[in-house]
């Protein structure tokens, strides 16, 4: 593995590894005290609290003890599956308190009646694919509505957006920054979601021939839904709610505005140093050697060769090598996110058994 090579374990090629083993830490301080994720994964192994353990007592600011430190802990290993690489980002949009001119689209908070449990973990009865129900009044659990239904009902709307374009890419993304027209910056959290499949939508108008594969983008998406029309009925709207899964939120501050959005993990992401991965296969936490060719600085393809730190998770990110690249804030890094759909190749950290 030739990026991986020279001491055991240690790469070869640059990378700021102080930077990683910072983003390291953030997972590693949630680690050793248990607290919960906001999606529960894979839990970590031994090997790997002891790692999380043994990065807090190391300056995070020491590129060459950060290296050390990923070659003494961890044995890379290769995920043998083909690896797919993409991107996501926060949206930061106008909001509005309250439903009125230029602001029709409300961002519903998680209702009381939503029960969230893994894929295939659901109670008997109920169809495997699912990840969560509604609670009936009599204890009984049954699927809860799909995105039509609710956006019908619009029920604990906790801020309103422009229209339904932006409220569906925040649900993709899985988190956002508002800010209101009252002067305040909220950032959006996820709060679950209602447990019906994920359906890319781009990936649709792709197969359809409406757009093809090399000019897809996330403004040219936009255009597409917003020219097609966002009333129910319209070819805008019905495409999205293809899409039956939904996500609520809830309303947090936003403290250091450099700082990212809360992922699965339950702790702030690290701009293109957090990743998504499949939380029933990995824990968060662990770290992840990334390789591939991606036009993530600007149009051209060049060279990512990465120290990636697993800390957050998505309903589409299924399956070992699936990974999904935290980009940052922002219209730029929602470009830079949007073009992201490519091979890499991935080798998994896995801690060291202490020696004896």
């Amino acid at each position: 593995m030739a990026a991986m090579q020279g001491a055991p374990g240690v790469p070869r090629v640059d990378d700021d590894f102080a930077a990683a083993l910072r983003a390291f830490q953030a997972t590693a301080r949630a680690i050793v005290a248990e607290a919960p994720a906001l999606r529960a994964a894979k839990p970590p192994s031994p090997g790997l609290r002891r790692a999380a353990q043994a990065s807090l007592a190391l300056d995070p600011n020491d590129s060459g003890v950060a290296r050390m430190f990923f070659a003494a802990q961890f044995e890379p290993r290769l995920v043998d599956a083909p690896g797919f690489l993409t991107g996501y980002y926060e949206p930061v949009v106008a909001g509005a308190s309250a439903e009125g001119p230029g602001f029709r689209e409300p961002i519903l908070a998680r209702p009381k009646d939503l029960v969230s449990f893994a894929p295939g973990e659901g109670p008997p009865g109920l169809d495997p694919a699912l990840a969560g129900a509604r609670r009936r009044a009599d204890g009984g659990l049954e699927p809860y509505p799909d995105r039509a239904e609710i956006e019908s009902v619009r029920r604990d709307p906790i801020v309103w957006l422009e229209d339904c374009v932006e409220a569906f890419l925040i649900h993709v993304q899985g988190s956002a920054r508002v800010k209101r027209t009252d002067g305040r910056e909220l950032r959006l959290v996820y709060d679950g979601r209602n447990g019906q499949p994920y359906t890319s939508i781009g990936r649709q108008i792709i197969e359809s021939g409406e757009i093809a594969a090399g000019d897809m983008s996330l403004p040219r998406l936009k255009s597409w839904l917003r020219a097609n029309g966002l009333a129910p009925g319209e070819r805008g709207r019905e495409l999205m709610r293809r899409n039956r899964s939904y996500i609520f939120f809830r309303l947090a501050t936003v403290g250091d505005p450099e700082q990212g959005p809360i992922g699965g993990a339950g702790i702030a992401l690290t701009t293109l140093r957090s990743i998504a991965v499949d939380r029933q296969l990995w824990s968060y936490g662990l770290p992840f050697w990334l390789e591939a060719d991606l036009p993530w600085r600007e149009d051209r393809l060049e060279p990512f060769h990465r120290l990636m730190i697993a800390q957050d998770t998505g309903t589409a990110i299924v399956g070992p090598a699936r990974f999904d690249l935290f980009f940052g804030s922002g219209d730029a890094a929602g470009v830079r996110a949007g073009a992201i759909r490519h091979a890499c190749r991935a080798w998994a950290l896995e801690p060291r058994e202490p020696q004896k």
